[in-house]
């Protein structure tokens, strides 16, 4: 069984942000505009995404 991953990639600044949509960034490993980080996509994972949609852009990797 293949695991789905994700393409993820903050398009926004954290600054004047609630400081757990800080962290939750720096949980997914990206931390500075531009940074693109490959994921699992896990329920997990997808919660954090949830919680700073604002700030990053998601897409789905083709396996």
């Amino acid at each position: 069984m293949v695991k789905q991953k994700l393409i993820v990639t903050q398009t926004k600044s954290p600054i004047g942000r609630e400081g757990s949509q800080r962290k939750t960034l720096i949980g997914l490993g990206l931390n500075k505009i531009g940074r693109t980080r490959e994921l699992e996509d896990t329920p997990s994972v997808r919660g954090m995404i949830n919680k700073v949609k604002h700030l990053i852009k998601v897409n789905d990797l083709d396996a």
